[in-house]
């Protein structure tokens, strides 16, 4: 081949020289690569210069063929030097690159826990469906036909006027925000076949100022039972219950005469409050009574026939009872440190 370089040291020295530096000069393995294909492979100058030993006379080729492979080895040497570093290199570098330092503190989101207010309403609800009973629910934004006069308030009663009652504009339209769950009460004896044994918990909205001991939206749990032959006895024999399953064994309820337009005759619900932070005492924790005829007529069922009671609590007071919460505002404004101390129990 008449382009073939003649084997000589010079040409060898030459070959070695270029390869050497151009190992040297590959910063990456990809670099380096690049530098054994052009020194070592196929149509590099030491493999041309290997392929001319066929050419040399045999007296020359011991002479010659250590020239050419000492210098073949010396560059292979350096290639896998070379290769060993820059591979110790890039795997140093992306360790460095992905360390994770353990001694810091480790980033977390902060997890938050559920409102005792759902938790506790929850429980509630839990304890009337293990006695047979349904849940029932209805539009907080509610006629007034059903928030007042299916509950035999007058026109004039105090509870309708404004400064009560959230009406939404326009007023002519008679769409209050329900000041209490009583109209899903009033729903289910228009839409449930008789007997009725229901509880209606959910959120109310009244006027009231938002202060220690008073919210405009909180939530209340209501009962109502409708069936044949209901009593008094009754509704002390379901509110004794729940007053020991959510306040222990030693709870126990007591009646006070008062009056409300949907039930006769009414009583204050007292409760005696035997772990009371303060020390066992009677607490008052809602209304109760037997249905009023006159509801029972508004909702097209016979009082001559059916009986019924009806009763309601508020949920953030039984809270405030039950776990020593000395102030409602803490259940309506959103600081998770409220809600993490309760954890999953209330």
């Amino acid at each position: 081949m008449s382009d073939a370089p003649e084997i000589t040291p010079d040409a060898v020295a030459a070959a070695v020289d270029a390869a050497l530096a151009a190992i040297a000069d590959a910063a990456t393995t990809a670099e380096l690569k690049t530098a054994r294909n052009a020194h070592t492979a196929e149509g590099s100058p030491l493999a041309r210069l290997n392929a001319q030993l066929r050419s040399v006379p045999n007296e020359k080729k011991a002479e010659f063929g250590k020239l050419v492979g000492q210098a073949r080895g010396r560059v292979n040497q350096a290639l896998a030097a070379r290769e060993e570093q820059l591979a110790a290199a890039e795997t140093a570098a992306k360790l460095e690159a992905e360390a994770l330092d353990v001694t810091a503190i480790a980033p977390r989101a902060r997890v938050g826990a559920r409102h005792p207010i759902s938790l506790l309403q929850e429980e509630v609800a839990d304890l009337f469906v293990g006695m047979g009973w349904e849940i029932a629910e209805g539009p907080e934004l509610e006629h007034e036909w059903f928030n007042f006069d299916a509950l035999n308030f007058d026109v004039d009663h105090p509870a309708r006027q404004m400064q009560d009652t959230f009406f939404v504009d326009p007023v002519a339209r008679h769409l209050v925000m329900r000041t209490h769950t009583s109209p899903v009460q009033v729903r289910s004896m228009l839409e449930r076949e008789l007997p009725v044994y229901i509880l209606c918990p959910g959120r109310v909205y009244r006027t009231d100022e938002f202060d220690a001991t008073h919210l405009p939206a909180f939530t209340q749990f209501e009962g109502l039972v409708i069936d044949k032959g209901i009593t008094m006895a009754h509704l002390k024999g379901t509110l004794d219950h729940a007053a020991k399953v959510l306040f222990g064994p030693e709870a126990k309820t007591r009646f006070r005469t008062n009056y409300f337009p949907f039930t006769e005759p009414s009583a204050e619900l007292d409760l005696w409050h035997p772990t009371f932070a303060g020390g066992a005492r009677w607490i008052e924790w809602g209304g109760c009574g037997m249905v009023n005829p006159n509801v029972l007529r508004a909702a097209g069922i016979d009082p001559e026939v059916y009986s019924g009671f009806a009763f309601g609590m508020g949920i953030e007071r039984t809270l405030m009872f039950r776990s020593d919460v000395k102030d409602m505002r803490d259940m309506a404004e959103g600081d998770v440190r409220f809600s993490e101390q309760f954890g999953m129990v209330v």
